[in-house]
């Protein structure tokens, strides 16, 4: 069970750097498709600046997690990649309600999975 909490933190930490990679650099059409936002939207330049800064925060918790999974073992691994799953299930949970439905199933419901397999096994 192990092994598979490994693999799907890890690949958790991976959706994370390829959403980054989406919100800072993808071409305005791409944006506004993967995050049902208006492609009018997407253009204005604070658009373009608040989802970059969103970028950086959804790469650093990729890193977070990867960089977690490396140093750290034991309980300590557990309690800190119990922490991870709930801060990204508990923010997908609103946007889920506040962006898109989509954000529940793409990150919510990954996070709470690994979640729980992380308490109970």
């Amino acid at each position: 069970m192990q092994v598979l909490i490994l693999i799907l933190t890890y690949l958790i930490a991976v959706e994370h750097i390829g959403i980054m990679g989406l919100e800072m650099f993808a071409s305005a059409e791409t944006k506004a498709k993967a995050f049902d936002m208006p492609l009018d939207f997407v253009k204005l330049p604070n658009a373009r600046v608040a989802l970059s800064n969103q970028g950086i925060y959804n790469g650093m918790l990729g890193a977070v997690i990867i960089m977690v999974n490396l140093l750290l073992a034991g309980q300590t691994l557990k309690i800190v990649l119990a922490l991870l799953m709930l801060y990204i299930f508990i923010v997908a949970l609103y946007g889920t309600f506040t962006a898109t439905k989509k954000i529940f199933f793409l990150q919510g419901l990954p996070a709470l999975i690994t979640l729980l397999l992380i308490l109970f096994f």
